[in-house]
């Protein structure tokens, strides 16, 4: 299992908002890269990055500061929001340097796009994001909802070839809560890495049986020790 620290990126600096709410934002440090080179010193084995801009209107609004923190830190990093052409994707992995690109709204839109870009990029560097909002998947920055039960989804996308997935229970995201763990164990034969709701150790531990499990806002408000996690869960 993997701990992978998260920033999430509004206008160049490091936020979260709450259940996606674009309007419930709190700035957590208005430079990211720091925060990415902290995580990195404190043992971070993965850095995930969310351009919530992009996400929102499917631009490369924080592509400088995506490229600045890339460059500042050496651990394997993976990016999402607003990935939805072949020139994005091969411009965050072959120009900058990601190492694994999240498709969201587009494996919804566009389901053969996810063929094409495993077939040119790898099983390795393709990750779908799946966001469900009470079963169903949603998209454009959470703020769409598809009307696609998320586990019928996810069946197309292992179909496809797809190796990893980030579940985000949208409810719970943000929230400091808990996972939503009858949503995550019901999804079988692919790696899932938990998002949302996390807020204590505890639940680290509890994902031991998942690829792995995305910290954000309970680490930024002292819930939890990731140094110490770092240590001794990974």
């Amino acid at each position: 299992m993997v701990i992978i620290p998260a920033i999430d990126l509004q206008d160049g600096q490091a936020v979260r908002l709450v259940q996606g709410d674009y309007g419930k934002k709190t700035v957590y440090n208005p430079d990211p890269i720091k925060v990415a080179v902290k995580f990195e010193e404190m043992g971070a084995k993965y850095l995930h990055v969310v351009d919530l801009d992009g996400a929102k209107d499917g631009n490369t609004a924080n592509i400088e500061t995506i490229r600045k923190i890339r460059e500042a830190i050496k651990i394997p990093m993976q990016l999402g929001g607003g990935i939805r052409t072949a020139e994005t994707v091969a411009r965050y992995l072959d120009d900058i340097g990601i190492n694994r690109v999240i498709l969201g709204t587009v494996a919804i839109s566009n389901p053969d796009f996810v063929s094409r870009m495993l077939a040119k990029h790898g099983e390795e560097k393709i990750v779908v994001g799946v966001d469900v909002r009470k079963g169903m998947v949603a998209t454009a920055g959470w703020l769409s909802d598809s009307r696609r039960d998320y586990l019928e989804f996810i069946e197309t996308l292992k179909e496809k070839g797809v190796k990893y997935l980030v579940v985000t229970d949208i409810s719970r995201d943000g929230t400091l809560t808990s996972p939503n763990w009858e949503l995550y164990k019901k999804i079988e034969g692919i790696n899932v890495v938990i998002s949302g709701g996390v807020s204590s150790e505890d639940h680290l531990r509890k994902a031991r049986d998942y690829y792995g499990i995305i910290v954000g806002k309970a680490f930024y408000e002292g819930k939890v020790d990731l140094k110490r996690c770092f240590l001794t869960m990974q």
